[in-house]
């Protein structure tokens, strides 16, 4: 495939600048990301920015549809490449959808999970490869790039005894063996990639937010 269709099927040749801000939340499982990702939303809006607040997979009616395949317990012998693929299809609905046309608009742009997560679960826990997954997600987004990535730190057993309280999905479920490779695989990039902010996930989520809110603050300062 030309570099010029490739271009065409992602949306990347119809956004020239990102002009709003994207915040990205990440981690392993239990850490509070939903809840740390909305209670950040929340606090920029009663400062009166203008948020869109996005989660992975779902966010459009395309994205929902592919949720409810990937979090589906009864389907547990979906294919690594399978899986990874859906996450790449739902990811590059979104961002043509919801995410590209909001930071064109100026807004701020709040994820619940981004291409951080593919690489982490489909490309080490999976076992699919970091850079076929990568590969798959540039293309995807168009080689989106958060602004500020927040990597809640959580002891790997502690979220998981979180999570064990709720119903659990699909990947919930998934053996001790193959968490522990997806929090390895964020250990690894988070030291690769200077936008990742690691978080203590610990404590109540108050106080979790005031440690998230200090990074927040420092990248909305920055032009």
């Amino acid at each position: 495939m030309m570099k010029k269709d490739a271009e065409s099927l992602s949306g990347a040749e119809e956004f020239e600048e990102k002009k709003g801000k994207f915040i990205t939340f990440e981690g392993t499982e239990g850490c509070g990301k939903t809840t740390q990702a909305e209670m950040i939303a929340e606090h920029l809006r009663l400062e009166g920015r203008e948020v869109v607040m996005v989660r992975e997979p779902g966010g459009t009616a395309v994205g929902e549809k592919i949720r409810e395949i990937l979090l589906d317990t009864r389907l547990g012998d979906i294919a690594p490449i399978t899986e990874a693929l859906l996450f790449a299809a739902d990811r590059a609905q979104q961002i043509r959808d919801v995410v590209r046309p909001a930071l064109q608009a100026k807004k701020i742009v709040v994820a619940d999970r981004y291409v951080d997560s593919s690489l982490a679960y489909q490309g080490v826990g999976r076992g699919c490869g970091l850079e076929a997954v990568k590969n798959l997600n540039e293309w995807a987004t168009g080689e989106l790039e958060p602004d500020l990535t927040i990597m809640l730190d959580l002891p790997l057993e502690e979220g998981l005894k979180r999570a064990g309280e709720l119903e659990r999905d699909r990947i919930e479920l998934e053996s001790l063996e193959f968490h522990r490779n997806v929090r390895n695989a964020y250990d690894m990039l988070e030291r690769i990639h200077p936008r990742f902010v690691l978080v203590d996930a610990r404590g109540n989520p108050g106080a979790v937010h005031k440690r998230v809110l200090l990074e927040v603050n420092r990248v909305m300062q920055e032009s």
